[in-house]
């Protein structure tokens, strides 16, 4: 089996394909996408941090000079809304919005934040046992980051039951191909998700609080350091990057320790499983050996050289993270799921400029979920079937997780 994204068998298992192309070389043509594939960590690693490469190419040139085509008309509420975000912003704008929004991501806020998600966490596991099983999708995986990204924004409780179907529906357009319908339930989802937050927005300008969009309204207003269409588009990628991965970890995670149940018992057995850094080492290796986030797409803005391949302006890159975390030239055994796995440096929270900003915080979400769920004092969870993997490659989770306890 090769690299086909569009395959079922493919999204279920990539690995061996992965394996095949690194086999290959170090930069490998896929006719399929029309993206130069690359497959390696040491080139993964490093290209995420090389600035010939761009997220866009829109903040140095026009499609027609790129040779690219202009997106249809109609799709233009989400590419505004996209292109305004800091996953797709390019110096100096990126480190412009990004200075603005880091505050709220660092050591000291997330440790901050560390007993009201601890709390939640066991809440919400609590909740799983004491109904004696469920999905562990949408009882835990998905109401816990949500909730404390909705609560750092200032998303009231009651609003928050749209922002997983909004997400969802923009995520479709980060696969490859999106088909016309998928396009379709983006712009409605950006359209809609829009005009919710300049609702908010508004709302907050009259009456201000201590959550990120407030801050964000202080500097639009007094200081004019961000455009209101970057504030809401900041909003959207930290809503949607706040827990888009973190629940598809928490679920990937959870069917690839029922799938090695020597590593679950003994982690479970473990005195240290109350100690965050024994987590912490888990939870990376997690994020390692089955990342949510298997492609990572770069423009080339000028011509480079991978090994003997030279890729010219215009190329499209699809950095490979799945790839790269299973590569045997970095990882010993890759392959194998190693919970104590020390020397870890992974490539899910990407590198460079677009560094996951939220990594600390999904650090901590992930290792409050997983203490709550794997509390030795409390009964085990166990799988009731195996999961189907939803259709999409480059965010890569399950349908569901049925457990009972």
């Amino acid at each position: 089996m090769g690299f086909d994204p569009w395959d079922a068998a493919f999204v279920a298992d990539p690995y061996p394909a992965y394996r095949e192309l690194r086999e290959r070389g170090r930069v490998v043509w896929a006719e399929a996408t029309g993206q130069w594939l690359v497959p390696h960590h040491a080139d993964v690693s490093a290209l995420l941090r090389d600035r010939r490469l761009g997220r866009t190419y829109l903040h140095r040139f026009t499609h027609e000079e790129f040779g690219q085509e202009a997106p249809p008309p109609e799709h233009e509420p989400f590419h505004v809304l996209n292109g305004n975000g800091l996953l797709d912003l390019e110096d100096p704008a990126h480190a412009r919005v990004r200075r603005l929004v880091a505050k709220a991501f660092t050591p000291r806020t997330v440790e901050r934040l560390a007993p009201a998600v601890d709390r939640l966490a066991r809440e919400l596991a609590a909740g799983l046992r004491a109904a004696g099983g469920g999905d562990l999708l949408t009882a835990v995986a998905e109401p816990l980051p949500v909730a404390v990204i909705a609560e750092l924004l200032g998303i009231p409780e009651s609003d928050r039951g749209l922002l997983r179907p909004w997400s969802a529906d923009i995520c479709g357009m980060f696969e490859l191909r999106p088909d016309a319908e998928t396009a379709r339930r983006a712009v409605v989802a950006s359209v809609e998700f829009s005009a919710y937050l300049r609702a908010l927005i508004e709302e907050r300008r009259e009456r201000p609080g201590a959550d990120l969009i407030s801050g964000l309204i202080a500097a639009h207003d007094e200081e004019g350091r961000l455009s209101e269409q970057e504030m809401i588009s900041t909003c959207v990628l930290l809503l949607n990057a706040g827990h888009e991965a973190t629940v598809n970890t928490t679920i990937n995670g959870w069917w690839a320790l029922f799938r090695n149940p020597e590593q679950l018992a003994a982690l479970r057995a473990d005195p240290g499983i109350r100690e965050p850094e024994k987590l912490s080492t888990a939870v990376d290796e997690l994020l390692r050996y089955d990342t949510p986030l298997q492609m990572f797409e770069r423009w080339v803005l000028d011509d480079i050289r991978i090994g003997d391949t030279v890729i010219p302006r215009g190329a499209e890159l699809a950095l490979l993270f799945g790839s790269a975390n299973r590569d045997p030239a970095r990882f010993a055994d890759p392959d194998a799921l190693d919970l104590t796995r020390a020397d870890n440096p992974h490539v899910s929270f990407g590198a460079g400029i677009h560094y996951c900003l939220g990594a600390p915080l999904a650090r901590l979400e992930l290792t409050s979920s997983f203490a709550a769920l794997l509390d030795p004092d409390l009964p085990p969870l166990r799988l009731v079937r195996e999961p189907q993997w939803q259709e999409g490659y480059v965010i890569r989770g399950l349908r569901e997780l049925l457990v009972e306890c």
